[in-house]
């Protein structure tokens, strides 16, 4: 079996990270292309505009209070240094081992094994984990964990994460505003106008398809990223990949509570179904057997 270097595999993901992100940009000039030549460059310039204050207003608000939208979210509590003694001692030897700044530690009410980070940046961030890793992890499996989660934080994922939602938010009001205008204008033009809308149409409602899939494929390079990472700051893959077997085999209920919008920022799919924003787990494990 051939080996993986850690430091290939968070090269190569950040790699193909960018190149996603390059997929989603291409949708939303060929976008602006179509409609341009559909309409006029002024008439896409306005849908511009509106796009791209939405996104400035998305990017203030989920940017800069990311880890206090998602630990309220889940109605997470401080973590006591005296209560959670393990979960303070691991994270801070992985802070020394990794350079990274102390972040805040949250617990979270919930009998899955789980974990996830939030902020904007290492000097801003949090993690949190569920009371079922605390409770069902031994202390080199839950090691794993926290190294994983410093792993977002120390590779910036979290301020990745939110570009790409910004990029893919543009894509969806764009193609909204499109599709929404057809039903206000007034017809005529000629053929060439016609076959540009036609073209539109089929774009405006692909794109969003199209780069959600993207975003999900860019979410699952960043989990492979954080599992390289996490055996980067430990130097010990085998705590990793225990917890994700105890992760494979648990039969914990799924959870209600969570929003959807929060899950990718979890260490698991909460919600354990298909499409997700996570690799498969049998997946996550091989690849950290070969490191």
């Amino acid at each position: 079996m051939e080996r993986i270097d850690f430091r290939d595999q968070i090269s190569g993901n950040k790699t193909k990270s960018f190149f996603l992100i390059l997929i989603v940009i291409i949708f939303i000039v060929a976008l602006g292309y179509v409609i341009s030549r559909a309409f006029s460059p002024a008439y896409f310039s306005f849908i511009m505009i509106i796009a791209s204050l939405f996104a400035i207003l998305y990017v203030v608000i989920s940017y800069y209070n990311s880890h206090k939208i998602a630990i309220a979210s889940v109605g997470a509590k401080p973590a006591s240094r005296e209560k959670h003694k393990v979960f303070f001692d691991l994270v801070e030897g992985l802070t020394l081992a990794s350079g990274l700044p102390m972040p805040k530690l949250y617990v979270m009410s919930s009998n899955q094994i789980n974990a996830f980070a939030s902020g904007r940046n290492p000097k801003h961030a949090v993690i949190c984990v569920t009371e079922g890793a605390l409770n069902k992890l031994d202390r080199r499996e839950l090691e794993g964990v926290l190294a994983h989660e410093l792993g977002h934080v120390g590779n910036y994922d979290i301020r990745y994460i939110t570009l790409v939602a910004v990029l893919v938010g543009m894509v969806a009001i764009i193609s909204q505003i499109f599709l929404r205008s057809l039903f206000f204008s007034h017809g005529g033009g000629d053929k060439k106008n016609a076959i540009f809308i036609i073209i539109g149409i089929a774009l405006a409602i692909l794109a969003p398809i199209a780069v959600y899939l993207v975003q999900m494929s860019i979410s699952r390079k960043r989990e492979y990223g954080a599992d390289a990472t996490a055996v980067k700051f430990t130097r010990y893959p085998e705590g990793l990949i225990k917890a994700l077997e105890k992760i494979k085999h648990e039969h914990a209920p799924v959870e209600k509570k969570i929003s959807k919008a929060v899950a990718p920022l979890f260490f698991s799919n909460p919600f354990k179904n298909l499409g997700s924003t996570h690799p498969p787990i049998e997946k996550r494990i091989e690849v950290l057997k070969r490191m």
